[in-house]
């Protein structure tokens, strides 16, 4: 997580690692993604092959031309946390129908965690963290046909009683 964090900050700070490593911005339709076009293709999962990469405040994700994000979660284990098929089956087979109409994006946001450790502080140490690695994958509006396929690097900060601050 400590790693991640100062990579993804000097991406394009004082030190140039995205300049260095030939990588190009993108203009971004979504203001939570930073992307970059890479200068050669990467192969992602061992089957997908992208040039774009982008990053949040905590993840590193692959652009992949890959419409439906189900297709890769199936491989991975991940089910979609925003699926509205219960809700939509639950309106009636008319209202569902209708509801399937109407919907024009279909939110696929899923992960499972690889890492979950607790490192509680040492001696005189303040904190301690609670570090989170997880697969990701999802999809946004604001990039229609694509799936970001990933790592999530999450940490929270705990205090010497192990609570979070």
């Amino acid at each position: 997580m400590p790693e991640y964090i100062g990579f993804a900050l000097a991406l394009d700070g004082r030190d140039g690692i995205a300049r260095a490593r030939g990588w190009k911005e993108v203009a971004s339709a979504n203001a939570f993604l930073r992307e970059y076009t890479l200068p050669a293709e990467i192969v992602v999962a061992g089957a997908y092959r992208t040039q774009r990469i982008a990053f949040t405040a905590d993840s590193i994700l692959a652009v992949l031309d890959v419409a439906d994000p189900a297709t890769i979660a199936r491989g991975e284990n991940i089910r979609n946390a925003m699926d509205p098929t219960p809700l939509i089956e639950s309106l009636g087979p008319a209202d569902a129908k209708r509801a399937e109409a109407e919907i024009k994006f279909r939110k696929f946001l899923g992960e499972r965690i690889v890492k979950d450790e607790t490192v509680r502080p040492q001696g005189d140490e303040a904190f301690g963290a609670h570090l989170t690695v997880a697969r990701s994958i999802s999809n946004v509006a604001s990039h229609p046909g694509k799936t970001f396929y990933g790592c999530a690097y999450r940490m929270e900060m705990l205090g010497r009683d192990g609570k979070p601050l």
